[in-house]
């Protein structure tokens, strides 16, 4: 047992479960029996998956060895601990609205001869009250322990909320849509950082398939993104960056959502898959114009060669490198008010051929209004209408778990 509590504490002190060190330093005696949240010694944040409300999960505290007595425990949930949470580990966790969950039986018993506690029971009662695009936590703590020491860096376990999300998503499948959307000249946007990101789902691979490009008005600089070009795997995804190309590790399959994210420090280019690292390049320090969406392949009759059968949603600009933690956290969206968000098109309006920015910052893009290259060598044709190639998803492929 001595074993078992020296390598939990080691593990808690080198952050690999992200909580804080441990406070009792080399003093700590490793024989001692103590209290935690059973699940911390693994990961302070677990999911709790609510499809309908109510909705309950259960909590229970261990103890490192069997106790001799009974051993009462107090819990709470405390939502003041969100935002050191959120500072310490460069997350966006929203606390759970007020009074939209409640806690039972909150006093337990770890009862003699046992290692586990009687278990508390944590309720959602309603969603109503939950924003698109944030992600709530409950944090719920060891607010007291009557006869054994609590474990001060394990007393608390974060009750991440994920919903099963329903949403509508613009079918790119037919090459007649694939066009540009030039933004004014007063809304170039010079990112000396950014992210972009796109969701989409692939429904075949083929030759080439050219997804979207975010660009300047020239196509400077731009960052494309295209599977199978020059030899590479048909699921393979090129990024033609502003400072070379970048090829995916992954090797991407048919019929399931992926966010691709590509962040840039200005030193580092890094693209995301699901919010996890898959491949990255060296910057060369200059910034970039974003001004142009480009949706599949515009140019000329190549839309017809390099088209992309599937679905997008979620296709957004930040001013900012984001970190993997926070590109997690927006898998199935995110808060149209976060920090350094420029523009956010979640694709998912169902009707009309305005694609609304979310934001409210005036990015929307009207798709009977756009630009590209008809014939080659006779340059950008604008005032282009192809509203009427637009056509929309909504069906139970179009599911996500926030």
């Amino acid at each position: 047992m001595k074993i078992y509590i020296k390598v939990f504490l080691s593990i808690l002190s080198f952050g690999l479960v992200a909580l804080s060190s441990c406070t009792e330093g080399d003093d700590f005696d490793y024989g001692k029996n103590v209290v935690y949240i059973t699940g911390t010694e693994i990961t302070p944040v677990t999911k709790f998956v609510v499809e309908d409300t109510p909705s309950s999960y259960a909590i229970t505290a261990s103890a490192t060895a069997k106790v001799t007595h009974d051993v009462n425990v107090r819990f709470a949930i405390d939502n003041s601990l969100v935002d050191a949470y959120n500072e310490k580990n460069n997350t966006n966790y929203y606390a759970i609205p007020d009074g939209t969950v409640a806690i039972e039986n909150s006093d337990v018993v770890i009862k003699a001869g046992k290692s586990f506690s009687t278990p508390v029971t944590v309720k959602v009662i309603s969603t109503e009250a939950f924003a698109d695009g944030r992600v709530y936590v409950i944090p719920v703590t060891i607010e007291q322990v009557d006869g054994l020491e609590l474990l001060k860096p394990s007393k608390t376990i974060y009750l991440q909320i994920s919903r099963a999300i329903h949403f509508t998503s613009l079918n790119v499948s037919n090459t007649n849509l694939y066009s540009n959307f030039i933004f004014p000249d007063d809304k170039k946007q010079e990112l000396a950082n950014f992210t972009y990101e796109i969701k989409f789902y692939s429904e075949q691979w083929h030759s080439i398939a050219r997804l979207c490009s975010f660009t300047s008005k020239d196509e400077k600089r731009s960052s494309m993104l295209r599977f199978g070009e020059a030899g590479m795997d048909v699921n393979a995804l090129q990024w033609v960056s502003p400072n070379g190309s970048i090829v995916s590790s992954t090797r991407f399959s048919t019929e399931r959502w992926y966010t691709v994210s590509l962040a840039y420090t200005g030193s580092q280019l890094t693209m995301y898959v699901d919010g996890v690292k898959d491949s990255e390049g060296a910057g060369d320090g200059k910034p970039v114009d974003f001004q142009r969406f480009e949706l599949g392949m515009s140019w000329t009759g190549y839309r017809s060669s390099q088209y992309f059968r599937g679905r997008i949603a979620e296709v957004r600009v930040w001013n900012r490198a984001l970190s993997s933690a926070e590109l997690k956290m927006g898998l199935c969206g995110v808060d149209p008010e976060s920090e350094g968000l420029v523009a956010y098109w979640k694709m998912n309006e169902g009707e009309g051929h305005i694609f609304k920015d979310a934001t409210g910052h005036g990015f929307d893009m009207d798709w009977s209004n756009t630009t590209r290259e008809v014939s080659e060598g006779q340059g950008l044709t604008p005032n282009l209408d192809y509203s009427s190639a637009i056509a929309w998803d909504s069906d139970d492929i179009n599911k996500c778990y926030q």
